[in-house]
């Protein structure tokens, strides 16, 4: 056994340690074994989207990935407010919560958000906000990152921005989706039956599905109706 003062000068103090106190053969398998590991942080992926926004939410700067999501150039959106860029249906939700960050009533938030490509297409994904604060804790700029969903890059739906809707085809979804009953979607709109039903037909073949679900169904997958809104309404982005 090696005492203290007759270390090898070539072994290291943790090596003769271990010889020392435990032995050569445990020593070995000791100082073996790897070294366990921590686990590596979480990377910024690249199909993140970052940018920055001043306290007016319009867009100061924005990564590559940004631009290549939303189809945008540096100069298209450079100066305009990132709510124009959000799908209708989430646009006033997202708003409210910046401004809140604005306000300082919050340091961060996270949303289930869809975005609006510049070919019309629409994503959906991860979207979290936060402050930058310069010195002497003044507001500086907001960070926002969005992260589409892997699946819907891949699976993109194509959304209309034509006003798709007539006034009184937007009373009748409303309606529909709100488990209103024909009868009483007629009382309410001064209309009869038959005209209820005629309606409906015409949002049924317009929407391209079958029935009343499937047709609830569609109008919100394609935004029609704000997220969050009870009892559903059409948002002015499709009613002309």
């Amino acid at each position: 056994m090696l005492l203290a003062e007759e270390r090898n000068p070539f072994m290291s103090a943790d090596v003769a340690d271990a010889v020392t106190g435990i032995g050569l053969a445990s020593a070995l398998e000791r100082i073996s074994r790897p070294a366990p590991r921590k686990p590596a942080p979480r990377p910024v992926t690249p199909e993140m989207c970052m940018v920055n926004l001043d306290h007016r939410l319009r867009i100061v700067s924005a990564s590559m990935e940004f631009f290549r999501v939303f189809e945008r150039t540096s100069d298209g959106v450079t100066g305009t407010s990132l709510c124009d860029l959000l799908h209708p249906s989430v646009r006033d939700k997202v708003e409210q919560q910046l401004r809140l960050l604005v306000r300082g009533e919050r340091t961060r938030f996270s949303e289930r958000i869809l975005v609006m490509r510049d070919n019309g297409t629409t994503l959906s994904g991860d979207f979290l906000g936060s402050t930058v604060h310069s010195v002497g804790d003044r507001l500086d700029s907001l960070t926002v990152v969005f992260r589409p969903d892997k699946s819907d890059r891949e699976n993109q739906v194509a959304v209309s921005r034509k006003k798709i809707l007539t006034e009184m085809d937007a009373r009748i979804l409303e309606g529909v989706a709100s488990g209103v009953s024909t009868i009483q979607l007629a009382a309410n709109l001064y209309m009869s039956r038959g005209g209820v039903e005629y309606h409906v037909t015409t949002l049924l073949r317009k929407m391209k599905v079958k029935n009343r679900p499937a047709l609830i169904s569609k109008a919100y997958s394609m935004g029609i109706f704000g997220v969050g809104s009870w009892p559903p309404r059409a948002l002015p982005d499709f009613v002309r």
